[in-house]
């Protein structure tokens, strides 16, 4: 396949189909969140319990009511221990081995715009054959950076939006990372009043359903819908 030039589109075309494909997939975006929040916690907390951290949390909670700023020295003490390093590396570890899951709900949204009918094996497209090395590795590459960028906030949102095609345009169109950074930011600079508001919307009806833990199953993974709803009228596809 062979894509032209970034294409632009009207930011509420994006917004109706983003929400469209959410709509659409609701039961899978539900089991989405259960499978991520599930893997997450069972891993984060047997390691939690193996490392000690989680008692040594406990131990100090009580500081946390009487002298917050006692409690803030004490958490940052435990988090520069050895093994609060080694729990850094197993929740690195779980992030991207969840993370080839959103390319599973991105294939059931290139299905529905086929017409083709979605199933439950899709959700896993993304750790069929050599899938989930690729982008498990892919976003080890994009946190390590992050990592390096937060510490001066603006290079890290700059990442955020130079990377933010990369997981469609290798899984669609097959392209590397380089190129594929450089093909989102083309999209950018004709396009980034549109990226920057479906973003926002993106963000705010992800995390609105912190509010409840029932929310958050139907909201958490609605950021891939607005991804894909961008992708697809920024990026035309030609066979």
């Amino acid at each position: 396949m062979e894509q032209d030039y970034p294409q632009k589109t009207g930011i509420d075309k994006i917004l109706k189909e983003a929400f469209s494909y959410w709509n659409q997939t609701l039961m899978y975006n539900i089991i989405f969140s259960l499978i991520y929040f599930s893997v997450s916690f069972i891993v984060l907390y047997y390691f939690g319990m193996k490392y000690g951290l989680l008692q040594k949390f406990e131990d100090i909670f009580p500081l946390a009511l009487k002298n917050p700023t006692a409690y803030r020295t004490a958490a940052q003490e435990i988090m520069q221990t050895g093994e609060a390093m080694k729990f850094s590396y197993v929740l690195l570890a779980v992030f991207a081995f969840l993370y080839p899951l959103n390319l599973g709900l991105m294939k059931m949204f290139r299905k529905i715009d086929l017409k083709q009918k979605i199933n439950f094996e899709d959700l896993f497209a993304g750790y069929n054959g050599t899938n989930f090395f690729i982008y498990a590795s892919f976003f080890l590459f994009w946190y390590i950076i992050f990592e390096y960028a937060k510490l001066l906030v603006i290079p890290a949102v700059l990442w955020v939006f130079v990377t933010l095609f990369c997981a469609p345009l290798m899984f669609f169109m097959d392209k590397r990372i380089m190129e594929s950074i450089q093909l989102t930011i083309k999209a950018l600079r004709g396009n980034f009043i549109t990226v920057f508001v479906c973003v926002l919307v993106a963000i705010l009806f992800r995390y609105i359903g912190i509010f409840s833990i029932i929310g958050a199953l139907f909201t958490f993974p609605f950021w891939n819908a607005m991804i894909y709803a961008m992708y697809k009228n920024f990026f035309r596809e030609m066979d």
